[in-house]
């Protein structure tokens, strides 16, 4: 039960903040009515804590980055460690153990194909946009520097998403991100999504995933000399709706960018570390990319860093007498210490806890959780990743009858399932659970029953309110 104090203290915190704060992918005219800002205090496990007192479960790793739960002690000792040894020092022209020691763990666990190199080298950026920049800077910067100036352009897919900084989101193809922006913006080529909602009726994810690489082929026979890289997000769309593909499609899109002479960067920033079912989702393919971005659960969501896994053949393209020719991409926290050590401290809990056995332990309860919900009578579809589940809502489970945005579905549910003590946060009309992999059985059940509850009260709140 609430106390007087703690829903005063919340309700200060919620004053104190207004006054200050301009909080991302917001419409901040929204506050303090519309969407409920909620004041955390603490976290422990997946919970949080807010500051009336009141438990929530984060059913979505807080924006996918927490991957073992709030305050995990490991994580936070190596940090305080590290802390007390080496906080920070520039990593042009210098170096420091974490920083090493966390790039051999990286490469030594990445993807791998047959008769390919292995990744070799790493390159630490901020976030996970950052990262992005650096791999397309990457792929432009080798090219030109071995005098071939026509390729300046990338083949990103349809719905996918890259990040808010002005080259990742020049690759990104959501209209709500990337419209107001588009002035701005270098020109990019957008291929057909391989999503399996799209499968035409009789059509399989594989099916699916054919026709997708079939237009990407003749998109690379257009205009390869002009492309220097794909982009996409294996597995899994993320940003885009929680669409989910066949592993068929990255084996294909491999071999037509090998074709092609064109580099394959995996976008893993949200789908690597065991949250598709193995550590990363290029694996499911046999896929090893030319360039891996990785951050968010990088580590375990403690502190932000990214990093981007490449060739032996991609680094030498850059080794010269002439600066010019160097990669002089930077910035100040780059291969920061305490992040690093955060990192290593996540990889070692991987190694020592066995997570990704765990994993299809949880999965598998999840999915026996979502699959009543296919049943519902406004859910379209149910589909699911390894630890990533989302439930596509429409009127009358209609893939062709959406609700439509004035009717606000996903903020009608999100409010519903904060009442019930579960921060769902929906992305447009569908909800997702991508939970802590420490989330047990009880918070499942809750999750799952408000999952329900909040779909229930959302339709009819917003039938109410028509």
């Amino acid at each position: 039960m609430l106390t007087e104090p703690g829903m005063a203290a919340a309700d200060s915190w919620r004053e104190r903040d207004l006054k200050v704060l301009w909080h991302p992918c917001t419409q901040m005219r929204e506050h303090p009515h519309t969407l409920p800002l909620l004041p955390i205090a603490s976290g422990r496990g997946p919970w949080l804590i807010g500051q009336d007192g009141k438990r929530y479960l984060d059913a979505i790793s807080s924006w996918w980055t927490n991957i073992f739960g709030h305050a995990e002690p490991r994580i936070a000792q190596a940090i305080a460690t590290q802390a007390l040894t080496l906080e920070h020092v520039i990593l042009a022209g210098c170096s420091h153990p974490p920083a090493v020691e966390l790039a051999e763990r990286l490469l030594a666990i990445a993807p791998r194909q047959d008769g390919r190199a292995p990744l070799s080298k790493v390159f630490y950026a901020d976030n996970g946009s950052a990262g992005v920049e650096v791999a397309l800077k990457m792929a432009f910067h080798w090219f030109r520097n071995r005098g071939v100036d026509g390729r300046t352009k990338f083949i990103a897919l349809e719905n996918g998403y890259h990040g808010e900084t002005l080259g990742a989101l020049a690759v990104g193809d959501i209209p709500l991100y990337r419209r107001i922006y588009a002035p701005l913006l270098a020109e990019s080529i957008f291929a057909p999504s391989p999503d399996a909602y799209l499968c035409e009726p009789g059509e399989s994810p594989a099916d699916r995933a054919r026709r997708a690489a079939q237009a990407l082929r003749e998109l690379l026979e257009r205009h390869a000399d002009e492309v220097c890289a794909l982009i996409l997000e294996p597995r899994v769309q993320c940003a885009g709706g929680m669409r989910m593909h066949d592993p068929l499609y990255l084996k294909l899109a491999r071999e037509l960018c090998d074709k092609h002479g064109v580099f394959l960067i995996a976008d893993e920033i949200a789908v690597g570390f065991g949250r598709t079912g193995t550590m990363f989702a290029s694996e499911q393919s046999g896929v090893m990319p030319d360039l891996l971005c990785l951050s968010k659960g990088l580590t375990g969501g403690a502190l932000p860093l990214a990093a981007v896994l490449t060739t032996q053949d991609i680094y030498d393209g850059f080794l010269d007498d002439s600066r010019e020719r160097a990669f002089l991409h930077s910035h100040s926290y780059t291969g920061n210490p305490l992040a690093c050590a955060a990192a290593l401290a996540s990889l070692s809990i991987f190694r020592d806890d066995d997570v990704i056995a765990r994993n299809r332990i949880t999965s598998e309860r999840m999915r026996q959780l979502a699959a009543p919900l296919a049943d519902h009578e406004h859910v379209a579809d149910v589909r699911q990743a390894g630890m990533i589940v989302a439930f596509e809502l429409s009127r009358g489970g209609d893939k062709r009858k959406g609700f439509g945005p004035a009717q606000r579905i996903g903020l009608r549910a999100y409010r519903a399932a904060l009442e019930r003590g579960v921060l769902l946060r929906p992305l447009g009309d569908i909800l997702y659970w991508m939970p802590p992999y420490s989330i047990d059985e009880e918070a499942l059940q809750l999750l799952a029953a408000t999952t329900r509850a909040a779909i229930d009260h959302a339709v009819q709140e917003a039938d109410a309110c028509a």
